[in-house]
């Protein structure tokens, strides 16, 4: 009996043109392929914020669909710490939580939602500071430094040098105690803020006050120049000056020793909030303008040099003590000191030369220029 073998069928030789469809098609897929693994999402990974939404809700844990990787919970510490947040939570909210876990509790990806929060706040804040967000916050304490104020429950700090002008401690021997007590005053209310500063692993926020327009000041000032007169208005009343307002944000000093030429003893005595003041630019340093408005007045020492030199006897009015002695007037803006030393003690001094009463003097120094003058108490015969 004859077998039959089986004979291979020839092979063929695929034709060019199938070649190139093949090829074709696998480029095709690939390119489908390549499509598909760039739009799928990369799998969360450890300090991730992912969102989904709430599928259930239990006693002490909350699950979160979180296609296609599985699902999300919430449970143990992480559920007790955001009890608060938790009890608006519904069936169906979409939540955010930050990945605290992977493959725990039967494969769940464990997610915090406190923690969340706070990167979420952080972002936020990271946002606010580039595009100068402003905050109207209330201003919860006070440090010599400056103020504290709080954002989305994260307390922060107000340096005194971010102040505007108007709530900056005017201090003029720079005690920080009267400074702090200034600083409180402001407790209680609200302050328009930005922040300029944001340190998550810190936790520190840094606020200013400071508007643009006060930022710009550097470009206000620059319109100015020293002997320039201008009309002002007073916007600060202290011991040590007042503050004249030369524009919106800009605002210069005038200390008392440039108030007048005669002896000022209170600046608050003498001007009233709101009230027009003529000033004179003395000096520009950094953003502070210093002004004056004795310098639109005549010098007395100028006439007085004309008048007086060393070792004339002259009438001279005690206008104030000092720990040097007493201060006594000649005329209007020309005072002379006294001094303790030609009486021994001060309580001989005071009981010799009684406040506001005439007597002769010498004077033993004469420096209209520099505007010093000493004087010698001349004993009546």
């Amino acid at each position: 009996m004859a077998l039959f073998g089986t004979r291979k069928k020839k092979e063929e030789t695929p034709k060019a043109e199938d070649v190139r469809n093949i090829e074709i098609d696998t480029k095709a897929e690939n390119t489908v392929m390549h499509s598909l693994v760039e739009k799928s999402p990369n799998p969360p990974k450890i300090d991730d914020v992912i969102e989904g939404p709430v599928i259930s809700i239990d006693k002490g844990a909350i699950y979160i669909d979180l296609p296609p990787f599985g699902t999300g919970i919430i449970f143990g510490r992480e559920f007790m710490n955001a009890r608060d947040i938790i009890k608006k939570v519904n069936v169906g909210d979409t939540v955010a939580g930050k990945v605290v876990g992977m493959g725990g509790k039967d494969g769940y990806i464990e997610i915090s939602l406190k923690e969340a929060r706070q990167a979420l706040i952080w972002s936020e804040a990271e946002e606010a500071i580039r595009e100068k967000r402003i905050y109207d916050l209330p201003v919860t304490d006070a440090n010599k430094g400056g103020l504290i104020l709080n954002w989305q429950g994260i307390p922060g700090f107000l340096p005194a040098s971010q102040l505007k002008p108007e709530h900056y401690p005017r201090v003029s021997d720079g005690d920080k105690d009267k400074i702090l007590d200034e600083l409180r005053k402001l407790v209680g209310e609200k302050l328009s803020v930005t922040i300029i500063g944001a340190t998550p692993k810190e936790g520190k926020l840094i606020f200013s006050e400071k508007s643009p327009e006060t930022k710009n000041k550097e470009n206000m000032i620059e319109k100015y120049s020293l002997g320039d007169e201008l009309q002002g208005e007073v916007t600060g009343l202290v011991d040590f000056g007042i503050f004249v307002k030369l524009e919106e944000g800009l605002e210069g000093l005038v200390h008392i020793s440039e108030i007048d030429w005669g002896l000022v003893e209170n600046p608050k005595t003498m001007f009233k909030i709101g009230e027009k003041v003529r000033v004179k630019i003395i000096e520009i340093k950094d953003d502070k303008i210093s002004l004056s408005i004795k310098a639109l007045k005549e010098n007395p020492w100028k006439e007085a040099a004309e008048k007086y030199k060393k070792d004339d006897v002259v009438e001279g009015v005690i206008i104030k003590y000092n720990k040097h002695g007493a201060l006594a007037s000649i005329e209007e803006g020309v005072a002379g000191l006294v001094h303790v030393s030609e009486f021994g003690t001060e309580d001989k001094l005071r009981s010799t030369l009684e406040m506001g009463k005439t007597y002769p003097f010498k004077i033993t120094l004469f420096d209209p220029k520099e505007q010093k003058m000493a004087l010698s108490y001349v004993e009546k015969k």
